[in-house]
């Protein structure tokens, strides 16, 4: 037992779902009960057999283990129990049934600013979070100057919070969260909201905590490149119930390949429901892919070419510096990086609806399953959390199928370059004409519309 961290038996926890009354106060109980106790008895009774359909489970019999120094990645699919199952682990929430046995200090970042009090100052919170998680005042001041410094806010330290930007609350909460010696660290995936330096920073420190100084970490996130980076196990979440728990890849690959967004070539995808991080200023609606090649079914080629078209839609006319495509391996790790920046490319969008075409010259990839992630930012001028405008990091899953005159012999794991081009914009009214027609190839074939 001196060795593990956590240790997690038969925990559930279920939630009311609907529209819920309002609790009488104690006042209001004790007359009703006084009154007519008998019909508050039935009351009750009736209540409690009708319960059952009102009630949700989050976390069902969740068996778990981990050992201090591990470093746990936790995945699944939005409502899956994820953060439920962090908040029961940090004591927000009361599990319904079993427990949890936690071995050490726990500093956790399950929001932006969680524990922080708007009307006090940078300098007051950190002090008064320290107080929280049990440090004392001496060993707060000690390690203020190092929290302040990675938070990047020593000109607003002494700044009600509730004056700061999402981003440098964000940064200082992490780092109070981050810096007093916590032995175990938990952290939900309210690090998408940062920038990308910012979040590069938080993985960096994440992993100096757990092995530089051999704290565990529990880390929630959709971004499987850094799960698969930072993470030597990973469990996954599906309806509350434990699904997988081992290595990281082999989790990653069963959480790819039972998401059942398997697309057709050609054909449309709508990903305008598909989990998703940024401000949705602008955001992808739906996607078209193919290989321009009607003898392999306009499925992606190896050595061939393929083309993207990227239907988007913006709440304004913009630039856009940063519109990415990237191809995944099974395990979540970025293999082509299909992003304008790197060719200096800029893209001006209308209002509404815009259709984007990006083509990649040759694909140099095995034939197998890949999925695809999107990208809209604008990381040169804007510094804040507000530069990611969308950001879906696995869209669908596209097979690449093998070349007829050649057969590529690539590391799985190996990033490969693969030269590209922006094609095309199309304005707003050619746009809502393609998507049009697509509706109209819908009811009349197998098509999907827009």
């Amino acid at each position: 037992m001196s060795d593990l961290a956590i240790q997690v038996k038969g925990l559930s926890k279920r939630f009311r779902i609907g529209k819920q009354d309002r609790y009488p106060t104690i006042r209001e109980s004790l007359m009703r009960a006084a009154a007519v106790p008998l019909r508050a008895i039935r009351f009750w009774a009736a209540a409690q057999n009708t319960a059952s359909a009102d009630w949700i489970w989050a976390l069902r019999d969740l068996d778990l283990e981990v050992k201090q120094g591990e470093v746990l990645g936790i995945v699944g699919r939005n409502g899956a129990g994820k953060s439920t199952f962090l908040k029961v682990l940090s004591g927000i929430t009361e599990p319904t049934a079993g427990h949890a046995d936690i071995y050490g200090r726990i500093g956790s970042l399950l929001e932006v600013g969680t524990g922080f009090h708007m009307e006090l100052t940078g300098r007051e919170n950190i002090f008064m979070n320290g107080a929280l998680l049990g440090m004392r005042r001496h060993e707060i001041r000690r390690k203020f100057d190092e929290i302040v410094g990675f938070a990047e806010t020593e000109k607003f330290i002494d700044t009600p919070v509730k004056h700061y930007s999402s981003g440098m609350y964000l940064r200082l909460a992490f780092a109070v969260a981050a810096h007093l010696d916590p032995e175990i660290l938990i952290v939900d995936e309210v690090l998408a909201v940062g920038d990308i330096q910012f979040q590069r920073k938080c993985l960096g420190k994440m992993q100096e905590v757990s092995k530089s100084l051999g704290r565990t970490v529990l880390f929630v996130s959709h971004n499987m490149d850094a799960i698969q980076r930072l993470c030597s196990k990973c469990l996954l979440l599906e309806n509350g119930e434990l699904a997988a728990h081992g290595e990281t890849s082999a989790v990653l690959a069963e959480y790819v390949s039972n998401d059942g967004r398997k697309a057709i070539a050609n054909e449309w995808i709508d990903v305008s429901g598909t989990h998703r991080t940024g401000t949705g200023e602008v955001r992808f609606v739906a996607v078209q892919y193919s290989s321009l090649n009607e003898s392999v079914a306009f499925q992606a080629c190896s050595s061939g070419p393929l083309e993207f078209r990227l239907a988007i839609v913006s709440d304004s006319s913009r630039t856009i510096e940063s519109l990415a495509v990237s191809i995944l391996d099974a395990s979540g790790k970025r293999l082509v990086n299909a992003d304008t920046v790197l060719i200096g490319r800029s893209i001006q969008l209308c209002t509404g609806r815009n259709l984007v075409r990006l083509r990649i010259d040759k694909l140099h990839l095995n034939p197998g399953g890949y999925g695809v992630a999107l990208w809209l930012a604008n990381p040169r001028t804007a510094r804040s959390a507000r530069s990611v405008y969308d950001y879906v990091e696995f869209a669908f899953e596209m097979d690449v199928v093998p070349a007829v005159s050649e057969q590529f012999k690539l590391s799985p794991s190996a990033a490969v370059t693969c030269d590209f081009n922006l094609v095309d914009v199309t304005w707003q009214d050619e746009a809502e004409q393609e998507s049009r027609q697509a509706v109209e190839m819908r009811e009349t074939g197998p098509r999907t519309a827009l």
